[in-house]
C-alpha cells in the first residue's frame, strides 16, 4: 500500500511540474528557458558528484572514472600508481599556502595532495612537479636519478648532496660543488636539497628536461608546460581509455604564491572533473592557465 502511495505520490508531482512548466511556457517563455537552465546545471552537478566519492583518501579511492572507460593498466612500482595511492586530504578542505593561510580562490580544485610545502615561498608550480618526481624516486629506492637542473643548466643530483656536497657560486654567480658536510641520508637531507633546487630551477629549466609530444600519447607524468618567467606547467595524475581509445585524464598543480599541490576542476565540464582529448581544439583550458595543445611534454625523470 505504501509502494502505491508513493509512485502515486511521483506521478502527481510529475504532472503537477509538466503543468508548470507549460503554463510558464504559455505565459513567459523566457523564464522557462532560466528554469530548464537551472535543472540542467543542477543534473550537471549530481552527475559530477557520481564521479566523486567524498570519502576516498587517494585518487583511485576518491575519482571514479566516467561510464565505458577503464583507468589505463599501470605497473605495480610505476610512477602512475604512486600517484593513484598517493593520500589526499580529507574532501572539501581548502588549499593552503605555504605560510598556512588559505589561497584566495578556493573553487578551482576537487582535492588536494597530503604533500609537504615547506614555509617558504619555494615550492611553486614546476618545484610541485619536481618535488612529486624526487618523492616517488626516493620511495621507491632509485635515489641516483634524483637529479634536476637549475635554470643556468649546472645539474643538482642527490647523490652528490647526500655525499656531502653542498651548492657554492663563484664570484661570477655560477654555481659548483664543494664538499662541506658530513655523509647523510635521511627525510632532512633530502628536504634541505629539494629546497635548493626550487630556489633556482623553474620551468625554463624544466622545459629542457624532456620532449614535446602529440595529445595522442599522453600518459600519468606528462605535463602541460609553458616556460616563462612567470610559466606554468599542470601535470597528468590519472588516466583513462574507453573501447575505442579515446583518453581522459585528471591534472593537478601547484601555483604562485607556494601552495598545496590540487587536482583541477575542469572548467568546460561541470558534469567531469576528468578532461576528455576528444572535447580539446587547439587549446587545454584550466581554472587559471591556458595551454596549446602542442604544450604537452615527456619528462626524462624516468626514463
Amino acid at each position: 500500500m505504501k509502494r502505491k502511495q508513493t509512485f502515486g505520490g511521483i506521478v502527481l508531482l510529475v504532472l503537477m511540474v509538466g503543468s508548470c512548466i507549460y503554463f510558464m511556457q504559455s505565459k513567459n517563455p523566457e523564464r522557462v528557458s532560466i528554469v530548464e537552465e537551472q535543472i540542467g546545471n543542477k543534473e550537471k552537478v549530481v552527475q559530477a558528484q557520481r564521479l566523486i566519492k567524498e570519502e576516498g583518501n587517494t585518487i583511485t579511492e576518491r575519482f571514479v572514472v566516467p561510464s565505458g572507460y577503464k583507468r589505463t593498466v599501470e605497473g605495480e612500482q610505476s610512477f602512475g600508481m604512486f600517484l593513484r595511492n598517493y593520500p589526499l586530504k580529507k574532501y572539501g578542505s581548502p588549499i593552503l599556502l605555504f605560510d598556512e593561510t588559505e589561497k584566495a580562490s578556493q573553487n578551482n580544485h576537487e582535492a588536494i595532495f597530503a604533500m609537504k610545502i615547506g614555509n617558504r615561498d619555494l615550492q611553486q608550480c614546476a618545484d610541485s612537479v619536481m618535488r612529486m618526481y624526487a618523492e616517488y624516486l626516493y620511495a621507491t629506492d632509485q635515489k641516483e636519478k634524483i637529479a634536476f637542473h637549475f635554470v643556468d643548466e649546472f645539474l643538482c643530483d642527490y647523490e652528490h648532496w647526500k655525499n656531502g656536497y653542498r651548492v657554492h657560486f663563484d664570484s661570477r654567480d655560477n654555481p659548483y660543488w664543494e664538499r662541506s658536510a658530513e655523509m647523510q641520508d635521511d627525510t632532512e637531507v633530502f628536504e634541505k636539497y629539494l629546497n635548493t633546487v626550487f630556489a633556482y630551477s623553474s620551468t625554463l629549466s624544466m622545459s629542457k628536461e624532456g620532449n614535446f609530444i602529440p595529445l595522442s600519447e599522453i600518459r600519468i607524468g606528462d605535463v602541460f608546460l609553458h616556460a616563462g618567467s612567470p610559466g606554468h606547467v599542470v601535470m597528468v595524475v590519472d588516466t583513462c581509455k574507453n573501447m575505442e581509445g579515446n583518453v581522459c585524464f585528471l591534472l593537478a598543480q601547484g601555483f604562485m604564491p607556494a601552495q598545496e599541490f590540487h587536482i583541477l576542476k575542469n572548467p568546460d565540464e561541470e558534469s567531469s572533473p576528468w578532461y576528455d582529448i576528444s572535447k580539446i581544439q587547439g587549446n587545454l583550458i584550466t581554472p587559471q592557465y591556458r595551454f596549446d595543445t602542442n604544450e604537452l611534454v615527456h619528462l626524462r625523470y624516468l626514463d
